[in-house]
């Protein structure tokens, strides 16, 4: 498949043998799984998982790139769609009992808001193995008190457990890139997420506070809460929001959804 990238799509397409057999190995596909696979670009991973074999829907936006794969990795169980997956709905997908498995080799210029949209159907998945810019990664698996801790850190966290698996060089992609990339695994967790009362209300406490970072938390959050509030919910108003671990951002974020 001799498909030219597309800058304008941030198109990186994968094609170092090693690093397709280490998250190969990663993702473990067995006989008879469902999954999903963003950006499948020429089919790097694509072919591999179909020869397991497994049950795989595609969603890439390029247009000839989604009839090339139609057409040369055509074979029962094999589905593409031409969609963008910042607005594709994953539950018409059907997902078995145990969930959708997905892979990802996601665009640098849209993983932070993919990333938010896939979490808002994490129901719909059993695991995400996503390869995506280091630094995203980092900010995924921050720690409080660190300059990469931050609003997704928290977002992911109360939701899912997140590991980073191994780094990519940009020698493994055409063209290649100009940062390293990262693979990472994501397993959403229902009891994590099932803490969380209001998920809207949960979004917008960590929207604000992370817009004013540099603020104290009483300061970035009021309107929001008091400091009467957060001092409740065992947490110390005159911090910084980065200083707040995840589990008492869901306190903060529950009692202001329910003062």
């Amino acid at each position: 498949m001799n498909h030219r990238p597309r800058k304008s799509l941030g198109q990186h397409f994968l094609h170092d043998r090693q690093v397709i057999g280490r998250i190969l190995t990663a993702i473990d596909p067995r006989p008879g799984e469902r999954f999903v696979e963003i950006g499948p670009g020429r089919g790097a991973l694509t072919l591999p998982l179909l020869e397991v074999p497994v049950e795989l829907d595609v969603v890439e936006l390029d247009r000839e790139l989604a009839a090339a794969l139609a057409r040369d990795l055509a074979r029962p169980g094999f589905r593409v769609h031409h969609a963008d997956a910042l607005k594709f709905d994953y539950r018409q997908l059907g997902a078995p009992p145990r969930g959708l498995r997905l892979a990802a080799n996601l665009p640098y210029n849209i993983s932070t808001p993919l990333l938010f949209h896939l979490l808002d159907q994490q129901e719909t998945f059993r695991d995400l193995h996503v390869m995506l810019q280091r630094e995203v990664v980092e900010r995924m698996t921050a720690q409080p008190g660190t300059a990469e801790y931050g609003r997704l850190t928290v977002a992911l966290a109360a939701r899912c457990r997140v590991e980073k698996l191994f780094i990519v060089r940009p020698g493994s992609f055409t063209p290649p890139p100009q940062v390293d990339s990262a693979v990472a695994r994501l397993i959403p967790d229902a009891a994590l997420a099932a803490r969380i009362a209001d998920p809207a209300a949960f979004d917008r406490v960590l929207a604000r506070a992370f817009s004013m970072r540099r603020k104290r938390l009483a300061n970035a959050l009021k309107g929001l809460l008091d400091t009467a509030g957060i001092t409740a919910c065992g947490v110390d108003p005159g911090c910084r929001p980065g200083d707040v671990p995840p589990e008492a951002w869901i306190r903060l974020a529950n009692r202001h959804g329910n003062p």
